[in-house]
């Protein structure tokens, strides 16, 4: 098996998008928007406020009153945390001084699911105040930032909110989805990632099959994430593509276990591990009908499922791999270990494809560079209910199960296809 410049250049991309999303120190940024409103200053203050008369304006907040000591308030969230209840948030305010005619500085003191060294450099300030072209106001958020996917999130969901209170205020109803969670958007999204792969793998007619391949390879490998997110009891999950980096399935609320942890990893490879063999009783049945063109997009599919998944086994802490390694090691010794036998394997396996040895060699310094620096950031007020034996067993078998089925439909497929 050759390793083309073009697929190299993919993988670069991606292990670089990787790092510049989850691990790239931004330092300290603030996000800032400003908004112009036909409602009164007094109008928007109550709205804005967490004591105003219309603080519950939004969905997302049920609750909001004057907590026990001055200057502390106390919120209850509609989103869930670990057991399922809303989650309890208490905010510390305080004035804001300046040309403002109502200003204040929030900053989180205790959160029922995210440990308070998380909300460390956090700081929000709201700002209202009357200008010639109407209500002005104006929404800071300043955090210290590890990568820039929260960061682009955070832009959002603000972007969001503040929206929907403009709507709000015109018209007295919240369009309760986004443009984004739409299923067509979502449609749009897989389409654009697509084309977006289909350079990588040549402008030709074959490339395109190839990066369509890959898509639906993306989508299964998520539902499997799905999936194991409804069977913990997740109220709300959802999918979203990414365009060149794939996709993402996101839970309805955090985790409880760390064997809920490994599971939901486990299903996304996991599930498309059951097409290995499927795939492989197709493709000898194709060819045994002299069905050769079917035998080779047979082939061909069985050999992006069988990449993208064994890559994705990989032991870095962002990737499913290395999730599932994390809970079912709970020792440093244990799970130095377990990463030395999982990445030997997959050095074998991409040995015994062709790969290059400089391009293996390569890819394990860089895989080991992006796990030293991707540490997560997000720390949990309470320890994940730990593994019982039973369930440490059901889930290491289970993964190195996932990788040797991935492992032998690569080497079929490659076999079959170069001609080994």
């Amino acid at each position: 098996m050759i390793l083309s410049m073009p697929a190299l250049i993919l993988l670069i991309v991606n292990l670089g998008l990787i790092w510049l999303l989850m691990a790239a120190p931004l330092g300290t940024r603030t996000i800032r928007f400003r908004r112009l409103l036909a409602e009164r200053p007094e109008r928007v203050w109550q709205a804005v406020h967490p004591l105003g008369r219309d603080a519950l304006w939004s969905p997302a907040l049920v609750e909001s009153h004057a907590g026990p000591e001055a200057g502390l308030v106390v919120q209850r969230l509609s989103h869930s945390d670990r057991r399922g209840e809303p989650i309890r948030r208490t905010l510390e305010l305080a004035d804001l001084p300046g040309p403002w005619q109502h200003a204040y500085e929030a900053r989180v003191v205790e959160d029922s699911t995210l440990h308070s060294s998380f909300w460390t450099h956090y700081r929000e300030r709201r700002m209202v105040g009357l200008s010639a072209d109407g209500t002005e106001l104006v929404v800071e958020q300043t955090d210290r930032y590890r990568g820039l996917a929260f960061l682009v999130f955070r832009f959002f969901a603000l972007r969001r909110e503040l929206d929907a209170l403009s709507g709000w205020l015109q018209t007295g109803r919240i369009d309760r989805r986004g443009l984004f969670e739409q299923p067509g958007t979502q449609l749009l999204m897989a389409v654009v990632s697509t084309f977006a792969l289909w350079p990588f793998f040549g402008l030709t007619s074959d490339g395109l099959i190839y990066s369509t391949l890959l898509t639906v390879v993306i989508a299964l490998h998520e539902l499997g994430h799905l999936a194991a997110y409804r069977a913990f009891g997740h109220g709300t999950v959802r999918m979203i593509f990414i365009p060149l980096l794939g996709g993402m399935a996101i839970g309805g609320r955090p985790y409880n276990s760390r064997f809920e942890v490994a599971a939901c990893a486990l299903m996304g490879p996991g599930m498309s591990a059951f097409l290995v063999p499927v795939l492989v009783a197709a493709e000898e049945a194709s060819r045994q009908a002299a069905m050769h063109s079917w035998a080779g997009h047979v082939l061909v599919f069985l050999l992006v499922l069988s990449a993208f998944n064994l890559l994705n086994l990989l032991p870095m802490s962002r990737f499913d791999g290395g999730q599932v390694l994390r809970q079912v090691f709970p020792t440093h010794d244990g799970l130095l270990g377990g990463t030395f036998l999982v990445t030997a394997a997959i050095l074998f396996t991409g040995w015994r494809v062709g790969v290059p040895a400089q391009a293996l060699f390569g890819g394990l310094a860089v895989m080991a560079l992006l796990s030293l620096s991707s540490r997560s950031s997000v720390r949990m007020r309470e320890e994940l209910v730990d593994m019982t034996g039973g369930e440490r067993l059901f889930a290491g078998f289970g993964y190195y199960a996932a990788l040797a089925i991935h492992a032998y439909g690569l080497v079929y497929a490659c076999d079959h296809i170069f001609a080994r």
